[in-house]
């Protein structure tokens, strides 16, 4: 059984901390997917979509600062 309250907090967390799902999932203990699910298909609303429109769109940004974030500390 799905308990929507819980459903409610994961979203509301997402959205007012203006997070991402990894780690909106990290914070909770749950799967990324199961975020998703939640965020797109059983509670979707506006503000979550512009988040997973704007996460999506610089996500390219956050790979190579974390790439380079790791060879710059395997260097010291």
């Amino acid at each position: 059984m799905l308990d929507l309250t819980f459903v409610e907090t994961v979203v509301n967390y997402f959205n007012t901390h203006r997070s991402t799902v990894r780690k909106t999932a990290e914070h909770f203990g749950i799967c990324k997917s199961t975020v998703h699910a939640y965020l797109t298909k059983i509670m979707p609303n506006e503000i979550s979509r512009e988040i997973l429109d704007y996460n999506k769109s610089i996500r390219h940004i956050r790979g190579g600062q974390a790439t380079k974030n790791k060879y710059l500390l395997m260097r010291s």
